[in-house]
């Protein structure tokens, strides 16, 4: 996807290798991406491949140790200091003796931001994942979606451009997470946020995306970058039609011509 606008991340060359008590593991290698500014871009490839961590990569939480990237034009350290970009789990990750409300201001509260500001994006960001009404219940009392919902609303509320999702919606049931899948396409058209979004699905990944990025086993590397020809506006039934199908067979194809069954 061509921008103006400087990139979201930048990556070059980009590899990790972890030392291990068995040897070195190289987790990434040679990664080059560009993400622009409003891309809803997809990450897939099979288990260990290393979609996980780049992501991590880019939040941070992982050190790279060749190549380079960029956040917002940052170091992935400084941007995480200057809260650039939210994180979602694979898991809620929420604390069950905190309420909904509670949960979603716990990084309003390490920001320090008055709590009339607070309570503001607190009642906004609920709002926008469709839980107002929902601000005084425990984790506990809500089903798995909704948990991820306030997950995610939680991630949302300082109000950062990039959001980072690491299969948010991998342990749901197929109903709930088609529903998720509508509601974050909705966010994402009404915020503008740039998402980077790890699955294990082929039709999630083209059924949400901009861009889908195929990976390969490890060590991970892009293999193939396909662009979406899919309208904005995507009714789950879009699922059904050519156009959707022959994207998906791409991805599919991506992942065997990359797949290696040596480990």
């Amino acid at each position: 996807m061509t921008t103006a606008s400087p990139a979201v991340v930048a990556a070059s060359k980009l590899g990790l290798t972890f030392q291990t008590n068995d040897g070195p593991v190289q987790a990434l290698a040679d990664v080059d991406l560009t993400i622009g500014k409003g891309e809803f871009v997809s990450f897939i490839g099979p288990s260990g491949c290393g979609k996980t961590t780049l992501l991590r990569v880019i939040a941070d939480l992982e050190k790279p140790t060749s190549g380079t990237i960029a956040v917002n034009g940052m170091t992935p350290e400084q941007a995480r200091e200057a809260r650039a970009y939210g994180y979602v789990f694979q898991a809620a990750a929420l604390f069950p003796w905190r309420t909904i409300d509670a949960n979603v201001a716990l990084p309003l509260e390490i920001m320090g931001l008055p709590k009339a500001e607070q309570k503001e994006r607190i009642r906004r960001t609920l709002e926008l994942v469709n839980l107002a009404g929902f601000e005084k219940k425990y984790p506990w009392q809500l089903s798995g979606g909704m948990q991820q919902r306030a997950s995610i609303a939680r991630a949302l509320a300082f109000d950062a451009d990039l959001l980072l999702m690491d299969e948010p919606f991998g342990a749901l049931d197929e109903i709930v997470r088609d529903h998720l899948n509508e509601q974050l396409l909705e966010l994402w058209a009404r915020t503008n946020k740039t998402i980077c979004f790890v699955t294990h699905s082929i039709p999630e990944a083209v059924y949400l995306s901009t861009r889908i990025v195929v990976m390969s086993p490890r060590p991970g590397r892009v293999t193939d970058v396909i662009e979406s020809t899919l309208p904005k506006e995507r009714p789950l039934d879009i699922r059904e039609t050519p156009e959707f199908l022959a994207i998906a067979a791409r991805v599919r194809d991506g992942l065997r011509a990359g797949h290696s069954y040596e480990d």
